[in-house]
């Protein structure tokens, strides 16, 4: 930016005037003045400004980006290196100007005698900024993305790469990478994958088979052992990642142990079984259910949370797999479409499905009151849509 012609620029006796027309009295004020002019070609189009909390500033401060996510048909988002957060516009009736080198009160001092005039050019002015508010990451279209060629077994090339999600998912690193290890996604040959569902069940039926032929206890499956007996039929790093998804790994006496996970391997199974029934009678379901399950592990219907939904309405009672990661991620259009597959529901039941809808520092509660009608059936609190809903 061109500085201002010295023709232009205010004596102190100039400003010494103006504060007498403005009856202000010169001992009250700063012994610096600044006087600000703009340069040429200065335009609100030449910035945009962004305000951060303590949290963004320090990441900031540390040498730490930011980074704004969105494909040309979605909203952009900010992403730090763990949270994501809605852009949103804010105007404000007050000018905004870009200032550099400008100084304000608490880093001036009036140790000089008399008052001295700084010409600062502007550099820039805006009349909006940019406000954020921290959001849940959209993550469904990471896993629509892998699914799109899911890992079925060696041979197979792999699509996205880390840096290719990072591109295309409006989410932190961080949070895609929680993510992906909710889905059971692996990375092959710098590629990450989602495994195919029945080829993720085929590795788990591997496993749970040899720990009941070898009569193992779930708590203490050798990973050694596993790769051993089961490489000549799954590659050892699927077994290993099996292991890794649906157990906890520790060592004893220098050897790698599993210890597997009772509720994941139970509620794996349930999908497998529920997969392809509409319904399924649930005292049925529960026995067969129970008999598929490595020997010494419970099954329960709380294992099955956000995944199945029980109808105790229904005679027989029946089963069926409902997903969470199956759902929208609008909140609107998630209960509409809960309120479609029921009418009715209770807190226990619904709670499962709103959960990850939450923003920060919000409750369920919340969320079914502003988007659901409660009312009293038989004794028991339950919960509808606000509108009529087409059929």
């Amino acid at each position: 930016v061109n500085p201002p012609s010295e023709l232009n620029m205010r004596t102190l006796e100039e400003v010494q005037a103006t504060l007498q027309i403005a009856k202000l009295k010169e001992e009250d004020l700063q012994k610096t003045v600044h006087c600000l002019s703009f340069g040429e070609n200065v335009s609100s189009a030449d910035y945009c400004l962004v305000e951060l909390d303590d949290t963004l500033c320090k990441h900031i401060e540390a040498g730490q980006s930011l980074v704004i996510r969105g494909d040309k048909d979605e909203h952009a988002v900010l992403c730090s290196g763990d949270q994501t957060y809605d852009l949103k516009i804010a105007d404000t009736s007050n000018l905004l100007l870009f200032v550099p080198g400008c100084k304000t009160p608490d880093q001036l001092t009036n140790s000089q005698d008399s008052c001295q005039v700084v010409h600062t050019p502007i550099w820039g002015f805006c009349n909006s900024y940019w406000e954020l508010r921290k959001r849940r990451p959209k993550l469904k279209k990471l896993t629509k993305l892998l699914m799109e060629n899911p890992y079925e077994g060696p041979a197979v090339g792999g699509q996205y790469t880390m840096p290719d999600l990072l591109e295309r998912i409006q989410a932190s690193e961080e949070e895609i990478k929680i993510h992906l290890e909710t889905i059971h996604a692996c990375q092959i040959d710098g590629y990450w994958r989602v495994l195919d569902f029945d080829y993720e069940m085929k590795l788990l039926g591997h496993v749970t088979q040899l720990v009941d032929s070898e009569s193992w206890s779930f708590n203490k499956v050798s990973l050694q052992t596993s790769l051993e007996e089961l490489a000549p039929l799954e590659p050892k790093e699927m077994i290993e990642h099996c292991l890794n998804c649906y157990g906890k790994r520790y060592t004893e006496n220098d050897k790698v142990f599993y210890a597997l996970h009772e509720d994941k391997v139970c509620r794996g199974i349930a999908l497998m079984l529920l997969q392809n029934a509409v319904k399924f009678n649930l005292r049925e379901f529960q026995e067969v259910w129970q008999q598929s399950v490595p020997e010494g592990m419970s099954t329960r219907l709380d294992q099955l949370k956000s995944v199945a939904l029980v109808d105790r309405m229904s005679r027989p009672e029946t089963i069926c797999l409902l997903r969470v990661e199956d759902l929208s991620e609008d909140t609107l259009e998630r209960f509409n479409h809960l309120f479609t597959l029921r009418e009715k529901w209770t807190e226990e039941d619904i709670t499962p499905y709103i959960q990850d809808l939450c923003g920060e520092k919000q409750t369920t509660g919340a969320l079914l009151t502003k988007y659901a009608r409660s009312s009293t059936q038989n004794g028991i609190k339950v919960f509808n849509s606000r509108r009529p809903l087409a059929t």
